[in-house]
């Protein structure tokens, strides 16, 4: 990993910071971590590697990315209020966002203090083509995770104001 890899890590943390505060949910709050991993992913991403066992890996990390990101989603605090409803990260959302960015930056560290031959051997041994594919894979996970994230509070957050729109008496 080099001081852009730490950079751009440390970007993707500061989004736990900001969801640990917690605010409204707003167009802002929807777009800005899409296009934060997005831009991370165009610039880490060069292709998308089929081979062997390459799209099994990818998308076993994708998946595993989906299920932290509903998880982070299910276990954020969301609030109605008069100006429409707010999303706080407890404890546990942020634990699990900083699990699977901690998985992805300890894998980077690990292949470049001493675990490269080790997870070249794995590599070989499972059918993955090399280098790219891991990068794909866990640049997909990151995406899935943010993407779940995303719907699960949405979802939750449409399913909260309709409750309320349901439970207000009509006007007569």
């Amino acid at each position: 990993m080099n001081i852009t890899d730490y950079f751009v890590n440390g970007i993707l943390i500061l989004l736990v910071v900001r969801q640990v505060r917690g605010s409204r949910l707003d167009l802002i709050n929807l777009v800005l971590p899409v296009v934060l991993v997005s831009a991370t992913a165009l610039y880490y991403l060069r292709s998308v590697p089929t081979g062997g066992n390459d799209l099994v890996l990818e998308l076993v990390l994708a998946g595993s990315g989906v299920v932290l990101g509903v998880l982070c989603g299910l276990t954020t605090h969301l609030q109605r209020k008069a100006d429409g409803i707010f999303a706080k990260a407890g404890f546990t959302a942020a634990a699990l966002w900083v699990f699977g960015m901690a998985l992805r930056m300890g894998f980077a560290f690990a292949d470049d203090h001493g675990a490269g031959d080790a997870i070249s051997d794995f590599s070989r041994t499972h059918g993955i083509s090399g280098s790219q594919a891991w990068v794909a894979a866990f640049v997909l996970m990151a995406l899935a995770e943010v993407v779940a994230r995303l719907v699960a509070i949405r979802y939750r957050a449409y399913r909260l104001t309709s409750s309320a729109a349901t439970s207000r008496p009509a006007a007569v």
